[in-house]
């Protein structure tokens, strides 16, 4: 456990940090998820209206620093190329 009063602020400043950060990556994560299950499924169209939802969370996560940039745009390019594969 922190003693001095720096480390005690710390430690509320990273579990608060903590906390939101988790939101982000939970949104990400059901986002990703539920796009690949519909692909899975065939469900091309719905996976495509999706898609800004997806680049939204993505790009925000980036910005607030979740995730790094090039993470968001390969995350981006990848569920994208899936789907436009899947569409031919």
């Amino acid at each position: 456990m922190p003693i001095t009063k720096s480390a005690k602020k710390a430690l509320r400043q990273s579990v608060k940090r903590r906390k939101g950060n988790l939101v982000y990556k939970k949104k990400m994560k059901n986002l990703l998820k539920e796009v690949k299950g519909l692909i899975s499924q065939k469900k091309t169209k719905e996976a495509k209206e999706l898609l800004p939802q997806v680049y939204k969370i993505l790009d925000k996560a980036a910005k607030v620093k979740v995730i790094k940039k090039n993470t968001a745009s390969r995350r981006k390019a990848r569920i994208t190329k899936l789907i436009n594969k899947t569409l031919q």
